[in-house]
């Protein structure tokens, strides 16, 4: 059986979300075992064989500074689901809080990996292949340097191979153009760290890519910080919720547009599907001693039932061991890396 922790509490809605995703969810998994973290009155009247409650008398709000979720709620549902991790009760956690609070929380309970500086957030954007292209930081680190970018290269890989069965998948450095010249120091390096790693068969690094390589699926995994992935996700969820709004209206028109839409619904229906953001829900917070998820703050239920799919292939494809064994073959090129860092700073600025 594999074991997975739920915030209850967290994101827009809280337990009116997340308890019907669990129960859709564990209809569909019956090797899988819930642990249901919240508060015992919101948690009422949910029962199946296959779910646990364990109370928390806090709630960290989507809105709380990280002294008052960090310091302040030790006993928020958020640190409790996480804690069950550390305890080793469940293999993965999922929430859709406060992201900084999570990331801070789960840094804190969780420790970060020997070799590791930052956790990152990995998550899908979809691309025209039909897949999706699997791209990270999205909002952990606004700034990074180089040696950060590489770490977040080898915990990517190590994910996209548990999740795809692709043990060599090519990873893409965005950047504002293919040449290795384009890009400011902090990128330019990056690229030179990211080649020595794939001559030393760490990487399958394919060179630069830009924004638009990662709706083309040019690469499978695009590496880049927080600051600029955030806005790619953000943007591309904006862009697939136009495009589906404005179908919906230019199809409604009129009789004859009416007519179109009906016979062209099939391709309309998977179009819609493919630009669901919703499918591709759940950012896995890579680094950590332990597999933490995090859905969408707004996530619906069909949403947070998707994040706790990725928890659930994640710890069944041993995604903390293989990140692991990817971390120590690259440990002699991160601690060059590493002693290059003061000099990269220094560039960038």
């Amino acid at each position: 059986m594999i074991t997975i922790a739920v915030d209850c509490m967290g994101g827009d809605h809280g337990a009116k979300v997340t308890l019907p995703a669990c129960r859709q969810f564990l209809e569909r998994h019956p090797d899988v075992e819930l642990l249901l973290v919240g508060l015992p009155d919101s948690l009422k009247g949910f029962a199946h064989p296959r779910a646990r409650f364990v109370p928390a008398t806090e709630v960290v709000a989507m809105d709380d500074p990280l002294e008052v979720a960090l310091r302040r709620k030790k006993d928020s549902s958020m640190r409790v689901a996480i804690q069950q991790v550390k305890d080793g009760a469940a293999q993965a956690a999922v929430s859709a809080g406060n992201t900084g609070a999570l990331m801070a929380i789960s840094r804190y309970v969780l420790k970060t990996l020997d070799g590791i500086d930052r956790p990152a957030i990995a998550g899908q954007i979809p691309n025209a292949t039909g897949g999706a292209t699997t791209v990270l930081d999205l909002g952990a680190n606004v700034d990074c340097e180089p040696e950060h970018l590489l770490q977040f290269a080898v915990m990517g890989s190590a994910l996209v191979a548990a999740l795809t069965e692709n043990e060599n998948p090519t990873v893409g450095l965005l950047n504002i153009g293919e040449e290795a010249i384009k890009g400011n120091e902090t990128i330019k390096r990056t690229g030179e760290l990211l080649r020595a790693a794939a001559a030393a068969g760490d990487l399958n690094f394919i060179g630069n890519v830009e924004g638009n390589d990662i709706y083309k699926g040019v690469a499978d995994l695009v590496v880049c910080d927080g600051f600029v992935g955030n806005v790619a996700l953000k943007a591309s969820e904006g862009v697939a919720t136009m495009i589906v709004n404005f179908l919906k209206v230019e199809f409604s028109r009129n009789l004859l547009t009416k007519m179109a839409a009906l016979v062209a619904y099939p391709v309309l229906s998977a179009l819609k599907s493919r630009m669901d953001y919703r499918r591709h829900n759940g950012g896995a917070l890579l680094g950590l001693r332990g597999l933490v998820f995090k859905s969408h703050g707004s996530a619906d239920a069909f949403a947070f039932e998707q994040a706790l799919n990725r928890a659930y292939d994640a710890a069944r494809h041993q995604l903390l061991d293989r990140v692991q064994a990817r971390i120590a073959h690259a440990a002699p090129l991160l601690r060059r890396a590493e002693g290059v860092a003061p000099a990269a700073a220094t560039a960038s600025h």
